[in-house]
């Protein structure tokens, strides 16, 4: 596959409440999939917000919730699910976790976030993962990060040599460091020289404002999409082809002298 159709869910996130939000994304992904699509994205976290203080009470024990519903859409609706991330309970510790899903509604991999933002105490509520988000999606492999992921250039770049045609980052990325979001998106695709696909959430987490501003952008660092600071379903069509034609055009990976980088 060359071609892939996306749909990103910029969703407002009920804090703290799964059945609000498990009820609005079963909707969402239902109106994108009758739109037409190969992939859906969510944001980060949807199930429940950074509902920090409670977050054991409210997280999805060993993803159950998030695995039984996203599964059952992706087999109905003959769609892939990249269901953002939702805050998972295992062994006792939450994670911050992607799940994704495929056609045939089985789980093709897990990633759990493996920087934690202590800007907003990720670190004494979550766990961190300790593998890297690689997958598949119709033959074509893709990695994943998430949110805070997206400052550390390592993350993708060795996701990238290890064949990874586009970069997905569901996200809960607030006010004030919209800026920051653009840029570095921008930055990760020129220099990755790959697709970089972002899901951001908007609303008001406690007194914290989110931008959604979800994104798509080529690998010359071109933004095919850009959404506003309100809810809503966005489709994209990306072609993959346009990766090794660019990666030929400047050889940045042949060029590297990674002998020097230590």
């Amino acid at each position: 596959m060359t071609q892939l159709r996306i749909a990103l869910l910029q969703m407002d996130i009920a804090l703290g409440q799964p059945e609000v939000n498990q009820a609005k994304a079963r909707e969402w992904v239902e109106k994108a999939a009758a739109a037409g699509t190969d992939l859906i994205v969510l944001p980060e976290m949807w199930n429940t917000g950074y509902s920090l203080q409670n977050i054991k009470e409210v997280a999805d024990r060993n993803g159950e919730q998030t695995r039984a519903m996203m599964s059952e859409l992706a087999r109905t609706y003959n769609v892939n699910i990249h269901a953002g991330s939702v805050s998972d309970l295992r062994d006792g510790q939450v994670y911050n976790t992607t799940y994704l899903f495929d056609r045939k509604g089985q789980v093709t991999g897990t990633y759990s976030k493996v920087h934690l933002f202590r800007l907003m105490d990720e670190e004494k509520y979550l766990q961190g993962g300790d593998r890297l988000g690689e997958f598949t999606v119709d033959g074509v492999q893709i990695g994943s990060m998430i949110c805070y992921d997206l400052r550390f250039p390592e993350l993708s770049r060795t996701m990238v040599l290890n064949g990874a045609q586009a970069l997905f980052v569901p996200a809960e990325w607030p006010h004030p460091r919209l800026n920051h979001w653009r840029h570095l998106q921008i930055a990760r695709a020129i220099e990755n020289q790959t697709f970089v696909i972002s899901c951001n959430r908007v609303g008001f987490g406690g007194e914290t404002e989110f931008f959604g501003h979800s994104m798509v952008i080529d690998p010359w660092g071109e933004i095919l999409l850009e959404a506003d600071e309100t809810e809503g379903i966005h489709h994209v069509t990306i072609d993959l082809s346009v990766v090794p034609e660019i990666r030929s055009r400047i050889p940045i990976f042949e060029d590297r002298r990674p002998e020097l980088y230590k």
